[in-house]
């Protein structure tokens, strides 16, 4: 009975949080409540609230299920690959996919919620910004080994590599957005595509274009 009692919250849980990132990709994470999640998936508020307690720790758990999706969705398909430029090239592609295919309703979530917290000190900020150090060392971590293969020219300044590769993957999403076109995608695409080029050892290991 009991087992049966925690899977059920468990279910519960992952249904609430299901919903409360698509809300929060679209409308920030001050967009949620409990309340809000209870009625709109016709949940009993006291349930809901005994399975997050606050609005702070919903907003946490949130977080948390957005990192989960982001880094299933496109790390660790990417982490399977050869290090090299071939793998950060197929790094931008899964990105931009996520972005563009909106597996977050608005986008991608943690450009939008960044934004909200960036400059309010407390633990939601703390979460959002461990998620990014963690993005920016995985794309370095990428570089880094693409350089230990030999495939970056020895002298590619490979935190400049890493900050700029991302830079024009958040501008595509913030653009597309903003105006409702793919058409950034694309331009995005091609400046990843030009950036590692431009820092390979062998641009044949790349698309022409």
């Amino acid at each position: 009975m009991q087992d049966g009692r925690i899977q059920k919250g468990n279910e519960t849980r992952r249904t609430v949080l299901g919903r409360a990132v698509s809300i929060a990709s679209v409308e920030g994470l001050d967009g949620l409540s409990l309340g809000r999640l209870a009625a709109e998936l016709e949940l009993s508020k006291s349930g809901v609230f005994a399975l997050f307690g606050s609005k702070e720790e919903l907003q946490l758990a949130t977080v948390r299920a957005a990192q989960r999706i982001y880094v299933e969705v496109v790390i660790e398909p990417v982490r399977r690959l050869p290090a090299g430029v071939g793998q950060l090239w197929e790094l931008c592609l899964r990105w931009l996919e996520y972005s563009r295919t909106r597996v977050f309703a608005g986008g991608c979530f943690f450009y939008a919620v960044g934004a909200e917290f960036d400059a309010r000190p407390g633990r939601v900020r703390d979460a959002l910004a461990a998620s990014s150090l963690a993005w920016h060392r995985t794309v370095l971590e990428m570089c880094q080994a693409a350089a230990a293969s030999g495939e970056l020219r020895a002298d590619a300044d490979l935190e400049q590599l890493a900050f700029e590769f991302s830079s024009f993957l958040e501008y595509a999403n913030a653009l597309s957005l903003l105006h409702g076109q793919d058409g950034p995608y694309d331009r995005a695409r091609r400046s990843v595509l030009l950036l590692l080029r431009s820092e390979s050892a062998d641009e044949s290991l790349l698309p022409a274009g």
